[in-house]
């Protein structure tokens, strides 16, 4: 049996590998990853809390899921659902993932403030929801700016 052709110039080649005085060229790209993987586990936890609450498993002593109003039940099954998936599409790094995360954080951040009566305002939630919204927008520009033309 004959060796296998390789051409002349295929018979030298190096493995690429990055010099270690230029900067990593995918640096926000990893750190927006890295964002999207911590957004993918908070997003598990806050949809089996929600599930929690729908099953009447959860830690607090508060009225079990059938003595709340429609739109708490309602609103509870919804982010129980949303979170789950999105969580998931979050860790894959699916494009979806990202539009259900955002469609979850801005739905949450609607409910608490034209809706006080389904979870009661809290102002601190719409905080945290506008930050990480700001951050992952900020993460998203950098890492598309790294991204060759």
């Amino acid at each position: 049996m004959s060796e296998p052709y390789v051409p002349k110039e295929m018979d030298s080649l190096e493995p690429v590998r990055e010099r270690e005085d230029e900067p990593a060229s995918a640096r926000w790209t990893w750190r927006l990853v890295l964002f999207l993987r911590a957004m993918a586990v908070v997003s598990l936890l806050k949809g089996l809390y929600h599930w929690a609450r729908v099953t009447g498993i959860s830690l607090d002593e508060g009225q079990p899921f059938e003595l709340h109003s429609i739109a708490w039940q309602t609103a509870t099954v919804f982010f129980a659902v949303i979170d789950l998936v999105a969580g998931v599409g979050l860790w894959l790094a699916a494009p979806w993932g990202a539009v259900v995360w955002l469609t979850s954080v801005i739905s949450m951040a609607a409910v608490e403030v034209l809706f006080p009566l389904i979870y009661g305002g809290r102002t601190w939630i719409v905080v945290v929801e506008v930050v990480l919204l700001g951050v992952y927008l900020a993460l998203a520009l950098l890492a598309a700016r790294e991204q060759p033309a």
